[in-house]
């Protein structure tokens, strides 16, 4: 599954690519997500998502290498459920241009996911991926309007970290997705009713 989003920060390309090669800042910007280890280009982490009242606990790994002459960087990145057979395997690219309000960044992600959040088609996943990318844009702005926001930060791991709500995402979507089969039952249950009393006078 592809999927594409684009967003802008607050700050000229120059810096927000600066940004954008200290992972250890970026990664606590995306909702769910923490970093647990950090070696070069190398690095471990671990996700929690909910949907309603079930919550999934993803550990995976990943690389990333850079473009520096386009401004690019790509990610691939692997995970499995902690307590579940679910697999999941991504590989991102982030390109970044300038833009009248900033840096213009647009993300590619090719999605293969293999458990529960596989039942979910690409509708929901998209508007998934759309709160979620603006969650982590706000974050990165914030980051980039702090005082003292220059320089590394150290790679900081959570007992757990705290899990982002995706069954709010997707609610809107599900509740669209059921509208029709909703109409279609309601519709059978009046033509039902109708026909009894038919029947009955």
């Amino acid at each position: 599954m592809q999927l594409d989003h684009t967003f802008t920060v607050p700050a000229g390309p120059d810096d927000a690519w600066k940004l954008f090669h200290d992972l250890g800042r970026v990664a606590p910007c995306m909702p769910g997500a923490v970093l647990d280890t950090l070696d070069g280009d190398s690095f471990t982490g671990r996700v929690k998502v909910k949907i309603g009242a079930v919550q999934m606990s993803y550990r995976g790994e990943g690389t990333v290498t850079r473009d520096e002459a386009a401004r690019s960087m790509h990610l691939d990145l692997t995970g499995s459920e902690t307590r579940g057979a679910g697999t999941a395997s991504a590989t991102v690219t982030a390109t970044l241009a300038g833009d009248p309000d900033g840096t213009r960044v647009h993300v590619r992600t090719d999605l293969d996911i293999t458990g529960r959040p596989a039942q979910f088609g690409r509708g929901i996943m998209t508007e998934v991926g759309d709160r979620l990318v603006r969650q982590f844009a706000d974050r990165l702005e914030e980051l980039l309007r702090a005082p003292g926001s220059a320089g590394p930060a150290p790679v900081m791991s959570p007992a757990e970290p705290e899990a982002v709500d995706l069954g709010a995402a997707a609610l809107p979507v599900l509740l669209r997705k059921a509208a029709v089969p909703a109409a279609a039952v309601l519709f059978a249950v009046v033509l039902l009713r109708a026909v009894r009393r038919r029947s009955r006078g």
